[in-house]
């Protein structure tokens, strides 16, 4: 993936991009929770990838207003892993504000960050061997894992061609967000 382009910081530091940022993720009642959650905790409805969150944060992505659209008919939260994290404060950039933005964004309670186990690491290695000729990088092999282990069929994501090829458990396809390209 590559870094951000200049666009993007400057979006980031203007107050009407951090309040659009709000209303995008301010808390819908329609959340659900799962019957086995424990002391409040809710449950994920869709995974949520890099891409995504980055085309949400800068309104001069061309993926911007989709993700938008996508996030908005999804109940949150949205589970993400901490691999997507990872990239994500790598592509946001050495920008205070661009940092701070997407950090309100990781704590709004729009997204839940699952662990994957080290127990659970020949799994994740399972799925980059499988996927070689693509090649699957350690964030998506992080989601079609947790797309697996927590029975999610949802993804919100701007890497079509990747997500359209993987399998959860080897077999089901994703039911992949926004459901089209946006035009040129």
């Amino acid at each position: 993936m590559m870094r951000c382009s200049a666009s993007f910081m400057p979006r980031l530091r203007s107050a009407s991009g951090l309040s659009r940022a709000a209303i995008l993720i301010a808390p819908r009642p329609h959340v659900k929770r799962s019957g086995n959650d424990c002391a409040g905790v809710v449950a994920a409805n869709a995974l949520l990838d890099t891409g995504a969150i980055l085309a949400i944060l800068d309104r001069t992505d061309r993926w911007h207003e989709a993700c938008v659209a996508a996030i908005d008919q999804l109940p949150l939260p949205l589970m993400t892993s901490e691999a997507v994290l990872t990239e994500l404060f790598h592509l946001v950039g050495d920008s205070r504000a661009a940092m701070e933005t997407a950090w309100k964004f990781v704590r709004s309670g729009a997204l839940i960050v699952a662990s994957i186990e080290n127990g659970e690491l020949p799994q994740v290695h399972t799925l980059m061997s499988r996927y070689w000729d693509r090649p699957m990088d350690f964030a998506d092999a992080t989601l079609v894992f947790l797309a697996k282990r927590e029975s999610l069929s949802t993804i919100l994501t701007v890497d079509r061609a990747d997500f359209e090829t993987y399998r959860i458990d080897g077999k089901r396809r994703f039911r992949i967000l926004p459901a089209a390209a946006p035009r040129r």
